[in-house]
């Protein structure tokens, strides 16, 4: 009885340690698979299968942001400077942006080669960034224009984590440790 017991206790504990656990938000069966239709920095049109031989990191902001978006990418390019160069292969940061007015491709381009080769800029039609956005619970709104005809835009802050198969995973927010974020993007891209 005892044996069989141990055994059970065994088996459980397996089952366990199969599951994936994030230090960060797990938001593996409430949020869909990637997808979008949406614009790359070479103006190219572009979907999420061009992007799918590597893990996806998504976030959506604006160039013009004066805060949250350069601080939110330098720390997820501080993340993935601590990873080996193999890793760092196999990692992709798609920066969306919710303000397709003054963000060309070029812009974004510009922008994005700031913070490392992994990341990459994508705009597109207001109705294209729209429907990416509803789809990934993405709030975002325009203040008015100072005189300049410069406006600030209020927008989520949330990173999301996509396997190399477009599966959602975790979610980084702003108060995640750079060591929890690190780690929870080495076990993704080891889940291959």
């Amino acid at each position: 009885m005892f044996k069989r017991l141990f055994l059970t206790i065994g088996l459980l504990g397996l089952v366990g340690c199969s599951e994936e656990r994030w230090r960060t938000t797990d938001i593996s069966e409430i949020m869909p698979v990637l997808d979008f239709d949406l614009v790359n920095e070479q103006g190219s049109e572009v979907d999420e299968t061009d992007y799918a031989d590597k893990a996806n990191l998504v976030y959506f902001g604006y160039t013009h942001c004066p805060d949250i978006c350069p601080i939110t990418l330098a720390n997820l390019a501080t993340a993935i400077r601590q990873l080996d160069a193999d890793a760092r292969e196999q990692i992709q940061v798609l920066f969306i942006t919710v303000d397709p007015e003054r963000d060309t491709p070029e812009v974004l381009r510009l922008y994005t080669d700031a913070f490392g080769p992994e990341f990459s800029g994508l705009t597109g039609d207001r109705e294209d960034i729209d429907a990416v956005a509803n789809r990934y619970r993405i709030s975002y709104s325009y203040g008015d224009a100072n005189a300049n005809g410069h406006y600030d835009v209020t927008h989520t802050s949330a990173v999301f984590a996509f396997d190399q198969q477009g599966d959602a995973k975790f979610m980084i927010r702003e108060n995640d440790t750079t060591e929890s974020i690190v780690a929870d993007i080495r076990q993704l891209i080891s889940s291959r």
